[in-house]
C-alpha cells in the first residue's frame, strides 16, 4: 500500500470552502498558466532538462493544491514513461506517495460517526498516524477485536462537495476546448468528462468499492499468485472500508524486488497475465494499476489494492476485443483495422493506406518488443497522412480501457525495457486452449486460442513472409516513387492558417486600440465593454495560433 506518514500543512483545497466560480478560477487558471510557461519556455529555446524539472515540480504543486480530482489525473500520468519526460515522471510519481494526511482526530471522529460508538469498542487497536495517504481518503493500521490485523480506509472529509465543484469547474473547461479546438471533437471530451464524474462519484462509495473488491476476489479464487484482500463487511460503511492488512513490496521498486531473490520480468509477465484476463475473459477490469495500488508479496505473487476505480466491458465489446488480441498476435494489419473500427477507435477515411501501414508497423516492430516512440520516425510521411485525414477516435467507454493499459505499459517498461508481449501471452492462450467454454463466451475464446496456437505451428517460412510483405507493398502502391509540387497541399494549408491567424490579430488589435482610445477620450464605460471584446477575441486567436503551430511540426517532420 501507499506508506508516508508525513505531515504537511493543509492544502487550499482542504482549507477553503470555495464557491463554484473560486474554483472555476483556480482550475482554469492552473491549465492556461502552465499552457504559457511551455510556450514561453519552447518560444526562448529553453527547454532544458533543469528547466522542465522545475516545471514539473511546480505542476505537482498545482495538482496537489487542485485535489483529488486532479491529483487522479496527476497519478495516472506517472508511469507513461513512453509519452512524457523522465523530469515529469519523477515529479508526478510523487503523486503516489506524498498526498498530504488530513488530521487523524477527523478520521477517527468519522468512524465514530459512521458506526455510532467509539472507536476502542469498534477496534481493540486503531493506529492513530495513517499509514498511507490517498487522493480520496487514507488508511490506518488497525486490530479487530477477534485478532485479526486489518487496515481501515477512511473518507476525506467534504470530499462531494469539493466533487460537485470540479465537475462544473471541469465541465466549463471542456466546452472551452471543445470550442477552441475543433480536431477535440474525435475524441468525445464530454462524453470522456461525463464517464470521469461517473466513476470519481462511484469511488467515494466504498460499500460499492467493497463489492468490488469481493467480486475481483471471487474472480481470481483459482489463481494463487493473485492475492486480493479480504472484506470485512460488518466494519464498512459509505465512508468506512476496512479490508485484510496484506504487505507487500512496490511493484515498480525493482531494487527491493531483486534482493528478495524475485524477478521483475516475472512479476511482468504476471501481471500482463492477470490482465488479459481481466479485459478478455471476466469483463471487470482494475482501471488504476499505479504503481500505489499494486504490490508484490516476498514470494512473488502479485496484490491488489483499491477497487474503487473498476470499469466493465459489455459482452459486444469485449467479443471485438477478443478478435483484436488475436488478431495482433497473428499480425493481421486487416482484420485490426476492422477491429479497432468496430470498437469506435477509427472512423473509415477515402484513404486508409496510411491507418494500415501505421499499424502493420506497430505489429512487425512492436508485438516481440517494447513500444519505442523514436522508431516512428521511419514512418514519419504516413502519419503526417493518416493525422491529416483525422481517422482516430476516443469513444468513451474505451476510455479507462486505455487508460489503464497506458498505466499498465509505463510499469512494464520500468520492470522490464525490452519485455515481450507475445512471449507473455503464452501462458494465458495456452490455458485458454485446453478449457473447456462455459457459453458462448468462452467457447469463442478456447476456439480462437486453439486456432492461434494451429497458426503458429503451420507459421510460414521467413521467406515466404518477405515476399507476401512485398506483394502486399505493390498492391498498395507502397513502392510508386512520390512525386511532391514545389507548392503541396500542406504548403497551402499552412498559408491559410496563417491568413486566419493574421485575421483573428487585426481583429484583436482594432479592438483593443478602440478600447485604449474611448478610455483616453472619456468614456471609460465604452473602453471597458471594448475590452472585454478584446479579451474574448484572444480566445480564437489564441486557437488560431496554436493549430498554425502544429501544422508548423508535421510540416517540419515531413521535410526532415
Amino acid at each position: 500500500m501507499l506508506v508516508t506518514t508525513e505531515q504537511s500543512a493543509p492544502l487550499r483545497w482542504q482549507r477553503v470552502r470555495a464557491s463554484a466560480w473560486g474554483r472555476q478560477r483556480e482550475v482554469f487558471g492552473t491549465a492556461f498558466s502552465f499552457l504559457a510557461m511551455l510556450w514561453w519556455d519552447r518560444w526562448l529555446r529553453h527547454n532544458t532538462p533543469a528547466q522542465r524539472t522545475k516545471r514539473a515540480k511546480w505542476l505537482v504543486r498545482q495538482l496537489l493544491e487542485l485535489g483529488p480530482t486532479f491529483i487522479k489525473i496527476g497519478q495516472s500520468l506517472s508511469t507513461r514513461v513512453d509519452i512524457l519526460p523522465a523530469e515529469y515522471l519523477q515529479a508526478l510519481s510523487e503523486l503516489q506517495d506524498k498526498v498530504p494526511p488530513f488530521p487523524a482526530s477527523e478520521a477517527i471522529a468519522l468512524v465514530e460517526a459512521e458506526f455510532g460508538r467509539s472507536i476502542h469498542s469498534i477496534f481493540l487497536e486503531f493506529a492513530p498516524e495513517p499509514m498511507a495517504a490517498a487522493s480520496l481518503g487514507q488508511v490506518h493500521r488497525a486490530k479487530l477485536h477477534t485478532g485479526e490485523e486489518v487496515v481501515v480506509k477512511v473518507q476525506r472529509p467534504f470530499l462531494r462537495r469539493l466533487f460537485d465543484l470540479d465537475y462544473v469547474a471541469v465541465g466549463r473547461l471542456v466546452r472551452l476546448l471543445r470550442w477552441l479546438f475543433r480536431a477535440s471533437a474525435n475524441f468525445e471530451l464530454q462524453a470522456i468528462y461525463q464517464e470521469f464524474f461517473t466513476i470519481l462519484y462511484q469511488e467515494i462509495d466504498y460499500t460499492q468499492e467493497a463489492r468490488n473488491a469481493d467480486r475481483f476476489r471471487k474472480n481470481f479464487a483459482d489463481y494463487n499468485r493473485i492475492v486480493v484482500p479480504k472484506v470485512y463487511w460488518e466494519y464498512c460503511s459509505p465512508r468506512i472500508l476496512t479490508l485484510e492488512y496484506l504487505p507487500g513490496i512496490k511493484v515498480d521498486d525493482t531494487a527491493t524486488l531483486k534482493a528478495y531473490g524475485l524477478d521483475p520480468k516475472d512479476i511482468n509477465e504476471l501481471g500482463i497475465r492477470a490482465y488479459l484476463k481481466q479485459f478478455l475473459q471476466d469483463g471487470f477490469f482494475h482501471a488504476d494499476p499505479h504503481p500505489g495500488n499494486l504490490a508484490v508479496t516476498p514470494d512473488g505473487s502479485l496484490i491488489f489494492y483499491d477497487f474503487g476505480m473498476m470499469a466493465e466491458v459489455a459482452t459486444n465489446d469485449r467479443e471485438a476485443m477478443l478478435k483484436t488480441f488475436f488478431a495482433i498476435l497473428k499480425k493481421d494489419t486487416n482484420e485490426v483495422v476492422d477491429r479497432f473500427t468496430a470498437l469506435g477507435l477509427l472512423e473509415p477515411t477515402s484513404d486508409m493506406k496510411p491507418v494500415k501501414k501505421m499499424v502493420q508497423f506497430v505489429l512487425d516492430r512492436f508485438t516481440e518488443k517494447p513500444f519505442d516512440i523514436k522508431a516512428f520516425g521511419e514512418i514519419r510521411a504516413d502519419i503526417v497522412a493518416a493525422f491529416e485525414q483525422q481517422p482516430f477516435r476516443l469513444p468513451a467507454k474505451m476510455t479507462y480501457l486505455l487508460k489503464c493499459v497506458g498505466t499498465l505499459v509505463g510499469i512494464a517498461l520500468i520492470l522490464d525495457p525490452e519485455y515481450n508481449f507475445r512471449r507473455a501471452a503464452q501462458p494465458f492462450i495456452r490455458s485458454l486452449a485446453m478449457s473447456r467454454g462455459r457459453g458462448n463466451m468462452f467457447g469463442d475464446l478456447a476456439k480462437q486460442a486453439k486456432e492461434y496456437l494451429q497458426a503458429q505451428l503451420n507459421r510460414p517460412s521467413q521467406t515466404e513472409v518477405i515476399l507476401r510483405r512485398l506483394e502486399e507493398k505493390i498492391e498498395r502502391g507502397d513502392l510508386l516513387i512520390p512525386v511532391r509540387t514545389e507548392i503541396s497541399d500542406r504548403t497551402l494549408k499552412r498559408i491559410s492558417l496563417g491568413i486566419k491567424c493574421l485575421i483573428h490579430t487585426c481583429i484583436t488589435g482594432f479592438l483593443l486600440v478602440s478600447a485604449v482610445l474611448m478610455i483616453v477620450g472619456g468614456y471609460k464605460h465604452y473602453g471597458v465593454f471594448f475590452l472585454i471584446l478584446t479579451a474574448l477575441s484572444c480566445l480564437p486567436l489564441f486557437g488560431s495560433y496554436l493549430q498554425l503551430s502544429l501544422r508548423e511540426k508535421l510540416d517540419r517532420l515531413m521535410e526532415s
